[in-house]
């Protein structure tokens, strides 16, 4: 409760000092829309935007959709170049390319430079995470949180099952195996089996055998033997030790079924730490690592999503004092005492945090498998092209193709590598 009355006060007097200083409301009377995803970041920033309202006289119009509505719904928006939608969030590494290129990201660069209050502090943000909002001069959005896929596994079963974490990919199937064999009432691995959704996890496990999306001469390079492998080890435990229907699970399912008990082993984003905690069922039982390595060794997949302004936008001053408020030092303090992981460094290393992190042991995996994705991970996350997306679809559907038993893996890895490479030659 300290903590948390810490932040409060913390927020409160940044208000007060920034109500000094900064003429937060310049735009008041002022209605923008806010586009969001059901996102554990928005699910939190949204609970204060009265506050934000209160503080600038600005209302904020608030849509919120599941994550693949919400695409949908943002997609037909910038496409018919309506000012329907001021501001949304967006993920650099999927869709950052082509956005960019379309020209429906408004460039934050001029008011990040002329209009900030005086504890913004931009130089804070991870230098990682504002490289991927940033295209040539144009700044795309503003840093929300890191994340990255990782283990979350229940101690509890391991211990009855007679099995430790996996120490390798390897190790991964053979737990799998052993916990079926254990208590077939309970699932031994869950992962994202949704096509769009699940070359977020699979890219880890496609890294860590040694692979590789393209070749140097730019050929998709699925059906290289370390690209065979991925595919097979990712099919086959969803295939043989995940639930039934699989391949429709994203995010939500995957919460649900570990935080609810029935799942041994979930493979889902570090960002569902609240979501799995929620209830507190999995507080003392659940320890979180990242995925084993395999021969191609340890390579994490760490990315962040981004708030942006929409070009068509027509409050773009009114969009960016809400994008300051929510990405102010003083409300990811708050957010972090969430499960937020911060991309600014003041948070991460700010004592109130660090005595949330350590107050639980879970917390404390959790953020020690966060900064190792930090600092050795990629962001790359299907085909560094343009057409990001659409690559995305490929790779799931040769996936699911095997998760389902529909054709032999050089089969499946041969059709998605004949269209990744029509899609790069247009890149």
């Amino acid at each position: 409760m300290k903590l948390w009355l810490t932040a409060l006060a913390l927020a409160a007097a940044l208000g007060s000092a920034h109500a000094q200083d900064f003429n937060w409301r310049k735009d008041a009377g002022t209605t923008i829309t806010f586009l969001s995803s059901n996102h554990p970041w928005a699910n939190s920033v949204l609970k204060y935007k009265d506050e934000f309202t209160k503080l600038t006289g600005i209302t904020v119009k608030v849509d919120t959709y599941q994550e693949q509505q919400m695409r949908q719904r943002l997609m037909t928006v910038m496409n018919a170049n309506s000012d329907e939608v001021d501001l949304f969030m967006s993920l650099p590494s999927r869709e950052g390319a082509q956005f960019a290129k379309a020209g429906w990201y408004a460039n934050l660069e001029p008011f990040i430079t002329k209009d900030v209050s005086k504890d913004y502090d931009f130089g804070d943000f991870s230098k990682g995470l504002v490289a991927a909002e940033t295209h040539g001069s144009l700044v795309s959005g503003i840093p929300l949180n890191i994340e990255g896929p990782v283990l979350y596994y229940r101690k509890d079963i391991f211990k009855k099952c007679g099995v430790t974490p996996p120490k390798s990919l390897d190790d991964l199937l053979s737990v799998a195996k052993k916990i079926k064999a254990c208590d077939p009432s309970i699932t031994p691995f869950v992962s994202r089996g949704l096509k769009g959704a699940l070359p977020y996890t699979f890219s880890v496990f496609l890294h860590n055998m040694g692979g590789s999306y393209m070749t140097a001469q730019r050929k998709s390079d699925l059906c290289s033997a370390a690209g065979k492998a991925a595919l097979t080890l990712y099919a086959t435990l969803l295939r043989d030790y995940g639930p039934p229907g699989v391949v429709n699970y994203n995010f939500y399912q995957i919460s649900s079924l570990y935080r609810d008990g029935k799942a041994a082993m979930a493979f889902e984003s570090s960002n569902e730490l609240k979501s799995v905690m929620e209830g507190g069922a999995r507080l003392n039982d659940t320890g979180v690592m990242l995925l084993p390595p395999g021969p191609g060794g340890s390579h994490p997949t760490v990315i962040g999503w981004g708030i942006s302004v929409s070009a068509h936008s027509k409050h773009k001053e009114a969009a960016w004092y809400f994008v300051q408020w929510a990405t102010s030092p003083a409300m990811q303090a708050r957010l972090a005492l969430m499960g937020i992981a911060p991309p600014r460094a003041s948070v991460a290393n700010d004592p109130s945090y660090r005595k949330w992190i350590d107050a639980e042991p879970v917390r404390r995996e959790w953020i020690d498998a966060i900064d190792q994705a930090n600092a050795t991970g990629t962001s790359e996350v299907g085909y560094p092209i343009v057409a990001n997306i659409a690559s995305r679809d490929y790779i799931g559907q040769a996936v699911d193709d095997l998760l389902l038993g529909q054709k032999p893996v050089q089969q499946a890895c041969a059709e998605a590598d004949r269209e990744l490479d029509a899609l790069i030659a247009k890149d």
